[in-house]
C-alpha cells in the first residue's frame, strides 16, 4: 500500500523549487518566442519584450498556482501576483534594455540579454511567491 499526499498538503522547498525552474523554462520559453516572433514581424523591441512578458507571465501564473503552489485563486492571491509581475516585468524591460545597450553585437545578442533579463526577474518572482503571493 503507497501513502500520497493530500494535494492540498504544502510542498517542501525542493519540491516548489524544482517545479517552479521546470514552469519558468516552459514560460520563458513562450515567452522568448513571442518576443522574437513580434520582433521578426517588425513590433518595436520592447512592444515585444512587454508582449511577451505578459503571455509568459500569465502561462507561469496559471502553472504555478496549480502545480507549484498548490492553492486556489482568489482575488487576493492574484492582486499580489498582478502587482509582483508589474514590479519584475518593469525590472525584466529595463534589464534587457540595459543588456541590448551594453552588449556587443553578437549573432545571438538578443536571447543572451532575454536570458539575463529572465533569470534577475525569476530570482525575484520565486522568492515573493513563495513568501508572500501563495503562502499559506
Amino acid at each position: 500500500m503507497t501513502a500520497t499526499r493530500p494535494s492540498s498538503a504544502p510542498r517542501g522547498l525542493a519540491a516548489q523549487l524544482s517545479r517552479f525552474v521546470a514552469i519558468g523554462a516552459f514560460s520563458a520559453l513562450v515567452d522568448l518566442s513571442v518576443y522574437l516572433s513580434l520582433f521578426t514581424l517588425g513590433l518595436w523591441v520592447h512592444g515585444a519584450k512587454a508582449v511577451g512578458f505578459i503571455v509568459g507571465t500569465t502561462t507561469a501564473y496559471l502553472l504555478n498556482r496549480r502545480f507549484t503552489f498548490s492553492t486556489n485563486g482568489g482575488s487576493a492571491r492574484f492582486a499580489g501576483f498582478v502587482l509582483l509581475y508589474g514590479t519584475t516585468f518593469a525590472i525584466n524591460v529595463g534589464m534587457n534594455g540595459l543588456m541590448l545597450t551594453v552588449l556587443p553585437e553578437l549573432p545571438f545578442r538578443m536571447t543572451v540579454a532575454f536570458v539575463i533579463a529572465q533569470g534577475t526577474a525569476t530570482v525575484i518572482n520565486f522568492v515573493m511567491l513563495r513568501t508572500v503571493v501563495f503562502r499559506r
